[in-house]
């Protein structure tokens, strides 16, 4: 369980040390209140919400190929499916 705990804190860490940067990483992910829901990493306002997972995907690839940084795509299960590397 240790491990668990120490995996979460590392993970914690890298996601807060890329937020607000040019580093942050795009997220399909799904929502509560919308269905689906574009998420930068760090932040907990989704960039965007839509009832369609495929916008919520195009968006997250659009918004990552801008930025120059990666989009990942997360199953209904919230498990990372796919993922884009558009960095330069």
């Amino acid at each position: 369980m240790a491990k668990n705990n120490d995996n979460r804190m590392e993970r914690e860490d890298y996601f807060r040390d890329r937020a607000g940067t040019d580093d942050a990483r795009f997220h399909a992910v799904p929502h509560d209140e919308e269905g689906w829901a574009v998420k930068r990493e760090g932040q907990d306002d989704p960039e965007l919400t839509t009832d369609s997972r495929s916008e919520a995907v195009s968006e997250a690839k659009r918004m990552a190929e801008e930025a120059g940084t990666m989009a990942y795509i997360h199953d209904e299960d919230g498990k990372i499916e796919d993922q884009y590397n558009y960095s330069n």
